[in-house]
């Protein structure tokens, strides 16, 4: 897995903050998911293809959007990794879609701190992002999580110190 820290600029006070954590570590999320979506689409086609390439364009704008507000917010956007450690193997359609809903559960997570993390416009879109993660991860299972986000979160556990997407390639380190 990778380990990266979260750079922020030294002139600004505001840059330890929750917000900028959180949207330092959806960043990361996005940017592992934007890689695996380029594994899992080349192992599938038809309406599925279609389905992958949607969702890789979907988390390539939002990644870019955080990006803008982690600058907005005083900090430097954490950079992707050249490649990032895979859950399991993906050789072929079935693996692909089952990273695919792995992708998105994770996502999910990472836009639940967010959510928490943030307030007004900001808390709006991280719950928007949720949704749509929540969403295509039903629709790569064929089923539906009772809360999107909190899968990943073992029972009584910090979800600081668990990270919001450890196995998707980025660890969450503050």
């Amino acid at each position: 897995m990778s380990t990266r820290s979260i750079r922020r600029s030294d002139d600004d006070s505001d840059a330890d903050s929750p917000e900028l954590t959180a949207v330092q570590a959806a960043l990361a999320a996005e940017h592992a998911a934007v890689y695996g979506y380029g594994v899992l689409g080349g192992r599938l086609d038809g309406k599925r293809g279609a389905e992958a390439r949607a969702a890789h364009d979907a988390h390539r704008a939002r990644r870019d959007a955080l990006a803008r507000t982690a600058r907005d917010l005083g900090g430097r956007p954490v950079a992707s990794d050249a490649a990032y450690a895979l859950p399991f193997a993906v050789p072929d359609g079935p693996a692909a879609v089952r990273l695919a809903a792995v992708l998105e559960d994770r996502i999910a997570g990472a836009y639940a701190d967010l959510v928490r993390a943030t307030e007004g416009a900001r808390r709006e879109d991280a719950a928007g992002a949720l949704r749509e993660a929540a969403v295509r991860s039903a629709r790569w299972r064929g089923g539906n999580v009772a809360f999107p986000g909190l899968a990943e979160r073992a029972a009584g556990a910090d979800p600081a110190a668990t990270g919001p997407v450890e196995a998707a390639g980025a660890d969450g380190t503050r």
